[in-house]
């Protein structure tokens, strides 16, 4: 898989709510190990809030969607 290709995705936490889109990937040059990613929370047309998920809180990544081990509120 290609970091383009995590661009946009949906990413979904540990209860399979969808909570927001990658808008961007941090990883290490060398390894092409990702670090972390950031997500463009769901909140309404207006109003955006952007997180940080660290590599360790990622459960998996495939297909269409990028799940996490963990929960983000969204408020």
């Amino acid at each position: 898989m290609r970091i383009k290709d995590l661009l946009g995705m949906q990413v979904l936490d540990i209860d399979a709510m969808d909570i927001g889109k990658v808008t961007d990937v941090d990883f290490n040059e060398t390894s092409g190990q990702i670090n972390k990613i950031a997500v463009s929370l769901k909140k309404n047309i207006l109003s955006h809030d952007e997180v940080l998920v660290h590599f360790d809180n990622i459960k998996s990544i495939g297909g269409d969607y990028v799940l996490l081990k963990i929960n983000i509120e969204n408020k």
